[in-house]
């Protein structure tokens, strides 16, 4: 009798954690669907370039070369042939492109491509002195506003360079000497916001994470110093002005390249 009684508590108990469990299952399945419908609600700003042959890209990059295989006309459907380096457009550079034995753009972790987004608008600075290096009290004053940084966001540096595509000569800014004039990080800049505020990833919208003082030079001990640590960027990026500096959710995109070094990249911001 007693065993007949420890059985039927025990399926009951069973039975309880079942429904439980159901509960807690169907409760994760509407709190996604409701995170959907919120981000659905909200404003999509895509902040990638379209890529092409002739686009600007770094300078020791060849252009890209587009080559028709089947059209619809004569095939009954289109296929393209594209030969691009992986750096090409609004990219994303794994830490692999800097550094052997660090991750490879299919070793990036998915998720780490969705993140709050951050932006640290200089553009009025930059466009004073095109030469400008984001500072710490370019943070200083986002996070007088906003709060601290959050951690395991996306951070990018607006300078509005971006509205100077698709003209590669205005985004390179070279003198009558030969040296490029655009904005870049600063290395105070990258530590604070990499080893303390711990984000995830950072990106611009120039062609490189270095000024192009220091590209000139083939200096790009900054971008270096990002992908040492086993994070990636990302180079390129379009409408940024359309982007609050806080509140927007970022979602960087790019296909699995088998060891790969850097990729094409589709980058979408989500905005309240």
């Amino acid at each position: 009798m007693r065993a007949w009684v420890r059985t039927v508590c025990l399926i009951a108990v069973c039975a309880a954690l079942v429904d439980v469990a159901c509960a807690a299952d169907m409760g994760k399945a509407a709190s996604l669907a409701d995170a959907l419908s919120v981000m659905q609600s909200h404003h999509f700003v895509d902040l990638t370039h379209a890529f092409a042959p002739g686009i600007p890209h770094w300078k020791g990059a060849p252009d890209e070369t587009v080559k028709t295989l089947y059209t619809v006309k004569k095939d009954g459907f289109r296929i393209n042939e594209y030969c691009h380096v992986g750096q090409w457009g609004t990219h994303v550079d794994a830490p692999a492109h800097f550094h052997e034995g660090l991750h490879t753009v299919d070793a990036i972790d998915p998720k780490e491509m969705l993140m709050p987004l951050v932006i640290l608008d200089v553009h009025e600075k930059a466009a004073k002195n095109p030469d400008y290096l984001l500072t710490l009290d370019d943070v200083r004053a986002w996070e007088s506003r906003h709060g601290r940084i959050p951690r395991g966001a996306f951070v990018a540096m607006r300078t509005d360079w971006a509205k100077r595509w698709p003209d590669s000569a205005a985004l390179a800014n070279r003198d009558a000497q030969g040296v490029f004039h655009y904005p870049g990080w600063s290395k105070e800049v990258l530590k604070l916001l990499y080893e303390e505020r711990g984000i995830t990833a950072s990106g611009h919208e120039t062609t490189d994470t270095d000024p192009g003082l220091r590209t000139t030079k083939d200096d790009y001990s900054l971008e270096s110093y990002i992908l040492s640590l086993n994070h990636y960027q990302i180079e390129l990026l379009a409408n940024l002005d359309k982007v609050p500096e806080a509140g927007a959710i970022v979602w960087v995109t790019f296909p699995k390249v088998q060891d790969g070094a850097g990729f094409p990249a589709r980058v979408i911001a989500i905005v309240p």
